[in-house]
């Protein structure tokens, strides 16, 4: 990397150990491999961003849920390390549709523009539930005749390029590289769709979080920043995009 790549990790070191909310992602050439080990010379730095930001539950116990990612770019994808460190990795309902929410899955939240506001019945913004066997939902308007419009959960498996490994020694840490396409509001789902190209100083909406389930319903559900509880209720990102914060692409 650039001595410049290097300067601007050293302040994403200093801004998550301060708490800062907006995030940096910082500029590759080529492309990370996606596939869970994550050895490329791009990974190297330590500008790791904190999850450690409760949504659903208590604070739980560091054996039982540590989780800290970083990000890189480029003009094609957004790319994701996360390192995740999760006693136990529960995967209950065989449907990629059905409560995947209630599954181990890490939880990547896009806003292309940075405009916030309602995602839930339309594409102004992304969920997107990644599942232990690399599956993508998220909820959408339906494009079938019997139930046309109406929020369902769908695959998005062409947006986010996802793979995992898991440490033979202990402690077990799980790595998990993603490589995401980023789309605009004007997304259609089934359609042919072009995603946005990225350029340096882009802001995004962005937010990171893992549903944690220890082999029932989802016990965790632990986040990258704060969020500020509507009727007691942290649980937003899903259908509000204002509780995103910033991701800069350096």
């Amino acid at each position: 990397m650039k001595a410049s790549h290097w300067l601007a990790a050293i302040m994403c070191t200093a801004a998550a150990t301060t708490g800062a909310n907006a995030d940096e992602a910082l500029h590759i050439k080529a492309a990370p491999t996606i596939d869970g080990v994550a050895n490329e010379a791009l990974w190297e730095g330590n500008d790791w961003y904190p999850m450690n930001e409760v949504i659903i539950g208590d604070t739980p116990d560091a054996s039982d849920f540590t989780g800290k990612y970083k990000l890189r770019w480029n003009e094609g994808a957004l790319y994701l390390l996360a390192e995740i460190r999760d006693d136990h990795l529960s995967d209950t309902y065989a449907s990629p549709l059905e409560r995947y929410w209630d599954d181990d899955c890490l939880e990547i939240f896009i806003d292309a523009d940075g405009s916030g506001g309602d995602h839930f019945n339309n594409y102004n913004a992304f969920a997107y539930h990644l599942a232990l066997d690399n599956q993508v939902a998220d909820i959408g308007p339906s494009m079938a005749a019997e139930n046309k419009g109406e929020a369902v959960p769908q695959l998005y498996n062409d947006h986010v390029d996802s793979a995992w490994q898991r440490q033979s020694d202990a402690p077990f840490v799980v790595h998990w590289e993603t490589a995401i396409k980023v789309y605009a509001d004007d997304y259609v789902h089934g359609e042919s769709n072009t995603p946005v190209t990225l350029k340096k100083g882009m802001k995004l909406g962005f937010m990171l979080a893992y549903c944690d389930a220890d082999g029932g319903d989802r016990e965790h559900f632990m986040g990258s920043h704060p969020i500020t509880p509507i009727d007691g209720d942290k649980n937003q990102g899903y259908k509000d995009a204002s509780v995103f914060d910033v991701l800069e692409l350096k």
